[in-house]
Order: C-alpha cells, then structure tokens, then sequence
C-alpha cells in the first residue's frame, strides 16, 4: 500500500512473511545458544571456532576475522580477549604488517571445536534441517539466495 509520501508499505502477506522470519531467526539463534551453554560457549565464541578451524593453519587476520563474523573490530578484540582467557584461541603478531594481528586457534581451542561441532550439528538438525523435506530445503535456499547475494553485495563483497 502506498502513501502520499511514497511509502510503500508490507502488504499483510508480505508483513505476515517477515515477522515469521524474524520469529524464526530469533528464536532459532536462541535455542542453538541455549544448546552451547553447557559447554560454556555463545554463537559469537562457536563461529570464531568454526572460522578458525576452516583457515589455514587455523588462523586468520583479526580484520578478515572480524569482516568474516560482522563484528567491529573493537568488538572483536573484547571477544578475542575472553577467548584467550579461556585457552581457545591466541594472538601472534603479523611479521609481514607490524600492525596486524592474527587469531589462532589453540590446541584447547581445537580440541573444543571437535567435541562441540556434533552436539551444534545435532542442535542444528534437530532445531532446522529435520523440519524440512529435501525439497522445502531446496526451495529456502534458493529463495533467500538473491536476499544473501545482495546484502553480500552491499557490505563489498560478491
């Protein structure tokens, strides 16, 4: 529905559609916290894992890092910190660039990663995937493909 001010508002289809969305993402993103709890990780502290195990000699630069998690890079730091703390991961210094700094991930750090990656893709399974046929999978991929390719474009990355 439009406006004089050239609003163009949700139609009730369309607003139905995206608060579902939002319901879902909220309260999907909730449940996997909640099953990481015990073992005393958040989201935050899984994706960094998961990002740093996936790299190369499971490190990476705290600016792609923290582009890779779409945190700022203050923010990230505060969560590198704790991390340390932790013993999951480490900082080095970047021989190549003295202002650098990558995140590595530790032995603890990976030992951690592969006793928590079944019970998330448990989690995962049971929470996402395993509501879904095989063809209503296909279907969410490829429709939320354009809304992923354009917010990807608009951050600069394609």
């Amino acid at each position: 529905m439009d406006t004089e001010n050239g609003t163009r508002w949700l139609s009730d289809e369309e607003q139905c559609a995206w608060r579902t969305h939002l319901d879902v993402s909220r309260l999907l993103m909730h449940q996997l916290e909640r099953d990481l709890q015990p073992f005393g990780l958040t989201n935050n502290d899984y994706e960094i894992l998961v990002n740093l195990s996936e790299s190369e000699d499971h490190r990476m630069r705290m600016s792609d890092l923290a582009t890779a998690t779409l945190q700022s890079k203050s923010r990230l730091s505060h969560q590198i910190t704790r991390m340390e703390n932790a013993g999951l991961v480490r900082r080095e210094n970047c021989e190549s660039d003295r202002r650098g700094l990558f995140a590595v991930l530790t032995e603890q750090g990976w030992d951690t990663m592969r006793e928590v990656a079944p019970h998330h893709v448990a989690s995962v399974r049971q929470h996402f995937i395993d509501l879904l046929s095989a063809e209503e999978l296909k279907a969410l991929r490829e429709s939320l493909a354009p809304v992923a390719k354009h917010l990807r474009a608009s951050r600069g990355k394609c």
